[in-house]
């Protein structure tokens, strides 16, 4: 048993433990050398600093224990040297590293304990860090290491120290001429470099890289040495100065240009290439415009030809050919992700050359000819199966020839070829290669053609690569979706349509009631595809799209299960892109899909029992699943009438996969049944046939069976209730009721109403009878008494603690109390004790809940005021007047008070606003209110239009005037012209000397117009040319106007000319320029035909003011309009924002990216195609320009101002914005470059690169984890960056700020790829390797703190 270790332990226990380890028990020495660890890990830095005989006697023991026969007790004693060596005398380091490297075991049988212990002390040892001074501990390591280890491992004493040398010394990673090179010694080399390469001299540098040179030259290396030595001088180049990697680079050149080099040695600088591309891709680009062609040389068409030539001669092939064509395609990949830019030159060569093996099999002698007629094939439509199909001959060639993969090695060639080309979509698909047809021209035939692959493994690559470019040609494409026209068709069900369009004035239903929260899927009705454009990529999709179904439905004969997935998902991804796009080719895929989907009895049981054991099985579980997705999808994108012929194939292989034991292949089957109810219900289906009753009964009765089995999973059962709401949903009204008979649909209901007062069951039923009270359209559809005891449990929801759940039962609440249908069974008391439990929810601490409360109330108050508005209530909207509100929620609360209004239950509510809120709450909010209960009240309400405006008048403070104004103009707004009220009112309190009234008079007055635009207008156009203060107030009551005149454009129409050219005018003010291109904005929005062709002429004038302000109102279309606004926009709006982004005026240039920004988030569809002129301007002020850098003086110290900071903060946030919507459509290595410049920028800058950086470690990973080297350069200068100390508070709290944001995104990023500071990435990432050990090291108590509040954050967002 172990001894307890002391807290503060002296030498004298080191040599206590020392005596141990020549104990002839080897547990005794483990144990020992186990205590020792602990010892010196425990120890004071110094404890044993000044005592020589110990370290020198403990050096000793270890060196003795490390030839020990027992392994355990030499790992014990490798670890004690990492301690050791931080613990010890400096002075100790030099013969402890001379020892271990001359150590030879004699009793030990591993060869390797020498290596393995110079890494662990090598490691161990302090190093430097950038942009710290080196401590005197650094410098006494390097010493060590450069004076001993490096001479050891090259042979020879680099840099002279002055004493006497031995005359011979051989070197550990010198060739031995029994044993070789030791693979082991290069791993010591690579530690050195990794841990001291930013400390070593270039003769250092020199003399490690010309040794590991020599060991890759020399011809009896093995293939596992120069792997390990390829890594070494990928690490190696990393601290080379640009003098010894131009020289380096020059000695690659001349190798290559030997005409005598042997095909290992080509292969071998071929790989080199492709990882120091990887280690140094920004320092290694400017060299590849030599280097790039002698890789591509190595698979180019001459050499092939040449070889096969060759080859006829001698009947026999070289398989070291085949090794170099794979490096020189990996070494191409390589390339391609690391130095794309450099790379573009070359893209025709690599294409060529990626084509050209992907088809190469020398093996067919026939294949090229196949090849060929593959090339074609989408351009033929014949229906002869043989011809597109695989010949047996071909199909059994593999077995029957006895082909292995010693015996052909081609098939990695091959397989290098897909991955090149998948690598090429990935760094040219995003709007390059993609739209101009180079992919879908070149590349796509001939990966269709390649399906017929005989070896899996690269098969499965091509279709990977196929699939990736098929999902590259739907990125970025705004199509509308089925679930959009769900939406918009269960709008229509309750409520007049809608526009895009919010309009701030609008209190009816439809402003707020948009049944976000209905729990419904797509397939209202049948979907219709998109047009297929005439051009551009989804039309050179949907042209390959049928020799890719015929080659995918021919590997489904006879393939493995790992090709049919790969198929299955290239089908999905096609049907997810074009929406469809498969309605000519179900005969072809419908019936091998369905086999995927069935399941032998063996089969079912085998997934059971992966089931219990928590794995499941990719060659059996994962096929049905991922065909019943693809099933899902096929009915969800296609049309009733294309799927029709096809149900009676469908509903029972569905039936029977509903019913299997495994839950995964059970819940997919059941959300494939519910797409397939949506098929044959109306109103996708408009009759309903005999043969569509009886394939709803079979799918009712499989569906009911799930959701009322308790044995059932969770997952399933949940499922099966969502499915059933959907079914009971779509059989509403007279057409859907024939598919299900009322016996069966209240059998549903009592099972719906069963789930929700089941806890476990509860949050799925309660939205399945969301989707059902949504979509009824009879009374008759449920019984009153269902209703009212479904409408009571979930009034019972609403207490809950599980706000998720209290959300969606006041969800499903609104739904059965908004539709007609439901709320014509609900009785006097069950709507009362409604009223009662929503009482509590009008309460302004949650908005959330707030407004689908308030609009239960206006519906219920319709019909049942005297029920429903009594004091309670009445107090409870008095106490949220209280509170400015804004958006939905005041929107839903103005129409519960026109539900009060018009059934003249208003008086007390009115009574109450004016005693209890009046003044104390905010003017406009409560303004509205009593407006809004003025005028649908009429007389009941107590109070008069006219005893406003005595008020307005007689009134003495300011809060009083601006409320009266509030409600006047409300008024005057909804009643339109029968309103009293004339504009002299609104207009003579422009000039009262308070700050609020004015500004609250001209609203009103803009308010006042909206409902009266013949008596208003004039008077305000009038007026609008008087310069001062009244001219900017007269403007918002423009503007104001402009924003509610929604049912008066008639009467505006003969006016709209004289506003126009008003507004030209009195916009060239400074202080009029922002609101008066809202109202040209607002106007055009109006009469776009007119005034948009006006706006984009003006952007010529010589007058940078008046372009600007046109700039403005083009950014004000943007975010109020609807489709209709779209067609007058599209085809002027890529050349406006050109002409913009192009201005010679700075402050001009900034509003055109907040115009593009706009654009961006509100007209995506329309800026889209042409993102690849506007990207390039965005970039270009992203940049720092020194022309608009200034210094200015201030007294005695001058300041340097960047006057482009405005703009660029502009352009950084475009780019964010671009990056969220339109993220396929960037060239993703110069985006990065933008944001890897901005992290050093300006502190706001930096933040939003910050957050851009966490964005793309999910957007693109592969390119994240090729930028961490520049990244954590950025971060270490950051946290290096220390305020000066005369630094004023808000620079200090910046610089925390900033350090915190990097600390946190370096969590973020070592959290994602941990990989990336491993051993496993070679050259790669080295800096940020060293990055992430310095950054643990010095702000280890900060990371913790990190990673603790996002532990906590993610834990609250999950609870909900």
């Amino acid at each position: 048993m172990s001894s307890p270790i002391t807290q503060n332990p002296t030498p004298q226990n080191v040599n206590s433990l020392l005596l141990k380890l020549s104990d002839a028990d080897p547990d005794i020495r483990y144990m020992s050398l186990n205590d020792l660890y602990a010892t010196l890990s425990a120890g004071h830095q110094t404890f044993l600093l000044n005592d020589l005989n110990t370290c020198s006697k403990t050096v000793d023991g270890l060196l003795k224990t490390l030839d020990d026969q027992n392994g355990e007790v030499q790992n014990s004693a490798i670890k004690c040297l990492g301690p050791l060596v931080l613990k010890a005398n400096p002075d100790i380091l030099a013969p402890l590293i001379e020892k271990l490297s001359n150590l030879t075991t004699k009793n030990a049988i591993d060869s390797s304990i020498s290596a393995t212990a110079l890494r662990t002390v090598v490691v161990s040892l302090p190093r430097s860090v950038p942009g710290l001074p080196r401590s005197k501990a650094v410098q006494d390591a390097y010493s060590a290491v450069s004076k001993v280890l490096i001479p050891r491992l090259v042979g020879y004493v680099v840099l002279p120290q002055g004493k006497p040398q031995p005359a011979t010394m051989r070197g550990m990673l010198v060739s031995d001429p029994q044993k070789g090179v030791d693979s082991d010694a290069i791993d010591v080399l690579v530690e050195v470099v990794r841990c001291f390469g930013s400390m070593l001299q270039d003769p250092e540098i020199r003399a490690l890289q010309m040794t590991v040179m020599d060991i890759l030259e020399n011809d009896r290396t093995g293939s596992v040495v120069k792997k390990k030595a390829v890594t070494a001088i990928s690490i190696l180049t990393i601290y080379l100065n640009d003098r010894l990697l131009s020289a380096f680079v020059s000695q690659l050149i001349e190798s290559f240009r030997n005409p005598h080099i042997s095909l290992v040695k080509r292969r071998l600088f071929i790989t080199m290439i492709g990882s120091l591309t990887r280690s140094i891709p920004r320092r290694f680009g400017p060299y590849l415009k030599t280097l790039a062609p002698f890789v591509l040389s190595a698979v180019s068409e001459k050499e092939l030809n040449d070889e096969i030539e060759e080859t006829e001669e001698s009947g026999e092939s070289d398989p070291q050919l085949e090794e170099v064509r794979e490096a020189a395609l990996v070494t191409l990949e390589a390339l391609l992700a690391s130095c794309s830019s450099e790379m573009r030159a070359y893209t025709e060569e690599v294409i060529n050359a990626a084509i050209r093996y992907l088809k190469y099999d020398p093996n067919i002698t026939s294949a090229e000819g196949d090849e060929e007629m593959g090339d074609t094939q989408a351009e033929q439509n014949d229906g002869d199966t043989e011809s597109d199909g695989v010949p047996d001959e071909e199909e059994d060639f593999e077995e029957e020839a006895g082909f292995s993969d010693d015996d052909d090695m081609s098939w990695k060639v091959r397989r290098c070829a897909a991955k090149l080309l998948y690598t090429l979509i990935s760094t040219r698909g995003s709007g390059d290669l993609l739209d101009d047809g180079t992919l879908y021209e070149q590349v796509g035939p001939v990966l269709v053609a390649r399906f017929t692959e005989r070896e899996e493994n690269v098969r499965l690559e091509i279709l990977a690569t196929m699939d990736f470019l098929v999902r590259k040609t739907g990125e970025g494409t705004v199509i509308p979706s089925a679930s959009t026209v769900d939406e918009s068709y269960a709008l229509s069900l309750m409520n007049p349509p809608q526009s895009r369009k919010r309009r701030r004035g609008g209190s009816d239903a439809s402003m707020f009631d948009n049944q976000a929260s209905m729990s419904l899927s797509a397939g209202v009705v049948s979907p219709v595809a998109p047009p297929i454009p005439a051009s551009g990529p989804r039309a050179s999709l949907a042209k390959l799209t049928a020799p890719i179904v015929r080659g995918i439905a021919n590997l489904f004969r006879g393939s493995s299960n790992p090709t049919k997935l790969a198929g299955i998902a290239l089908l999905k991804d096609i049907v997810a892109v074009q929406h469809g796009g498969l309605s000519e080719y179900l005969n072809q895929i419908i019936d091998p899909v369905l086999e995927a989907v069935k399941a032998s009895a063996v089969s079912s049981s085998q997934n059971s029992a992966s089931a219990v054991s928590g794995t499941v099985s990719a060659t059996g579980s994962n096929l049905r699943i991922e065909a019943l997705v693809l099933v899902s999808s096929l009915a969800e994108n296609h049309p009733s009438s294309v799927l029709q012929p096809y149900l009676s194939k469908l509903v029972p292989v569905l039936v029977s996969a509903v019913r299997d034991r495994f839950y995964k292949v059970s819940g997919e089957a059941l959300y494939a049944v519910e797409q397939l109810v949506k098929v044959i219900t109306p109103p996708r289906l408009s009759t309903a046939e005999q043969l569509h009753q009886a394939h709803m009964a079979k799918l009712y009765d499989v569906i009911i069976n799930r959701t009322t089995a308790n044995d059932a999973d969770l997952e399933v059962r949940q499922r099966a209730i969502h499915a059933l709401g959907v079914l009971l949903a779509r059989t509403s009204g007279p057409e859907g009721s024939k598919l299900i008979s009322s016996s069966k649909r209240q059998s549903a209901l009592d099972a719906l109403n069963d789930r929700l007062k089941n806890e476990i069951t509860r949050l799925a039923a309660v939205r399945a009878i969301d989707t059902v009270a949504a979509l009824a359209s009879d009374r008759k559809d449920f019984s009153a008494a269902w209703v009212r005891e479904v409408a009571m449990e979930l009034g019972a929801q609403l207490r809950k603690s599980d706000r998720s759940l209290r959300g969606a039962s006041l969800a499903a609440m609104k739904n059965l109390v908004v539709n007609p249908a439901g709320r014509a069974n609900l009785d006097d008391k069950t709507i009362r004790d409604i009223v009662n439990v929503l009482l509590p929810l009008l309460d302004t601490n949650d908005l959330h809940l707030l407004g689908p409360a308030l609009v239960v109330m206006a519906n219920l108050v319709q019909g049942n005021a005297s029920k429903v508005v009594d004091s309670s209530l009445e107090s409870a909207i008095c106490q949220i007047v209280l509170v400015p509100l804004g958006g939905a929620v005041l929107d839903a609360l103005l129409i519960l008070v026109r539900s009060i209004g018009e059934q003249g239950a208003g008086k007390n509510l009115m009574q109450g606003l004016l005693k209890h809120v009046g003044v104390n709450g905010d003017p406009a909010c409560v303004g509205k209110v009593i407006g809004t209960l003025l005028v649908y009240g009429q007389a009941t309400v107590g109070v008069k239009i006219e005893d406003f405006a005595s008020e307005l008048q007689t009134a003495q403070d300011d809060q009083r005037k601006c409320l009266a104004l509030s409600v006047l103009g409300e008024s005057s707004l909804r009643f339109g012209t029968t309103s009293p009220l004339q504009p002299e009112l609104f207009i003579s309190h422009f000039t009262s000397k308070s700050d609020q009234v004015p500004l609250t008079a001209a609203i009103a007055l803009g308010r006042a117009a909206a409902g009266n635009v013949g008596r208003f207008l004039p008077v305000i156009l009038a007026n609008v040319e008087r310069s001062g203060s009244s001219q900017y107030l007269l403007l918002h009551s423009i503007k104001e106007m402009l924003q509610h005149a929604r049912h008066a454009t008639k009467d505006l129409a003969p006016l709209s000319g004289q506003i126009w050219s008003k507004l030209l005018v009195t916009s060239q003010a400074e202080d009029n320029r922002a609101v008066g291109a809202e109202c040209i904005g607002r106007l055009t929005i109006i009469d776009p035909k007119t005034y948009l062709p006006m706006l984009q002429a003006y952007l010529n004038d010589k007058n940078a003011r008046v372009r600007g302000m046109v700039i403005q109102s083009i950014r004000y279309t943007l975010a109020d309009t609807d489709e209709s606004f779209d067609d007058y926009l599209r085809p002027i709006l890529t050349s406006v924002l050109t002409c913009i982004l192009n201005d010679s005026d700075l402050e001009n240039r900034r509003l055109a990216l907040t115009t593009l920004n706009s654009a961006t988030h509100n007209k995506p569809d329309l800026i889209l195609p042409e993102l690849g002129h506007l990207i390039p301007l965005v970039m270009k002020e992203s940049n720092i320009k020194s022309e608009l850098l200034r210094e200015v003086q201030m007294g005695p110290f001058k300041h340097k101002v960047d006057d482009g900071l405005e703009i660029r903060k502009s352009a950084y946030e475009t780019l964010h914005s671009l990056m969220e919507t339109a993220f396929s459509r960037i060239n993703i290595v110069e985006f990065y470059d933008r944001v890897i410049a901005g992290l050093e920028d300006e502190h706001d800058i930096r933040v939003l690169c910050n957050l851009m950086l966490t964005k793309l470690i999910v957007l693109d990973p592969e390119e994240t984890v090729r930028r961490l080297d520049p990244v954590a350069e950025k971060f270490r200068a950051t946290l290096s960056f220390k305020p000066k100390e005369n630094a004023v508070k808000q620079e200090v709290e910046k610089a925390q700020e900033a350090s915190k944001g990097v600390l946190r995104v370096t969590v973020v990023l070592s959290e994602s790829f941990p990989t990336a500071a491993g051993p496993t990435m070679g050259g790669m990432n080295q800096t940020w390797r060293s990055y992430l050990e310095w950054v643990k090291k010095e702000y280890g108590a900060q990371l913790k703190a990190i990673e603790e509040e996002d532990r906590e954050q993610t834990s609250r967002v999950e609870q909900g």
